[in-house]
């Protein structure tokens, strides 16, 4: 028995898929600036992680340039991949050591980040992402250049 759901629902799938890329993006983000600016609480409570520190800062412009990469839709697939690397990096060198499971070692995040952006990687940008309008304006400009001109 095959599941096709209700025809509203797949017009929506573009836009919960941009929307998903957004918030996901956005929140990865967030991630980066708390760690390099210490803002929004700083890095893991307070301050900054020191610069060129490894993993560390390294982590943190991953999580910053990346995120806003991924919630633009701006090279979307490749930077995803990069966030996605970065977040299974993260679990096991850090979290896993701790405990087995994620429930138990505080990786829930990370695990989460990386099958997020391994799902939008899978998936593309969706509806309203800069590749996609550029995309877009660049095959509308060749169709320009590709007619004939008229005379007037």
């Amino acid at each position: 028995m095959h599941f096709s759901p209700p025809v509203r629902l797949r017009a929506m799938h573009p836009i919960a898929q941009a929307l998903f890329r957004l918030v996901t993006g956005f929140l990865f983000a967030c991630h980066g600036a708390a760690s390099l600016f210490g803002v929004l609480g700083g890095a893991h409570g307070g301050g900054t992680v020191p610069a060129l520190q490894w993993p560390g800062w390294w982590a943190a412009v991953i999580e910053l340039v990346g995120g806003v990469m991924v919630a633009l839709g701006l090279f979307t697939r490749t930077a995803a991949i990069v966030c996605s690397g970065s977040m299974a990096y993260a679990y096991f060198s850090v979290h896993q050591a701790k405990a087995l499971f994620p429930v138990n070692n505080g990786g829930e995040p990370a695990v989460q980040f990386c099958w997020a952006f391994l799902l939008i990687a899978c998936l593309g940008p969706g509806a309203c992402a800069v590749e996609t309008l550029m995309k877009r304006r660049a095959t509308a400009t060749a169709a320009d250049s590709a007619a004939p001109m008229s005379r007037v």
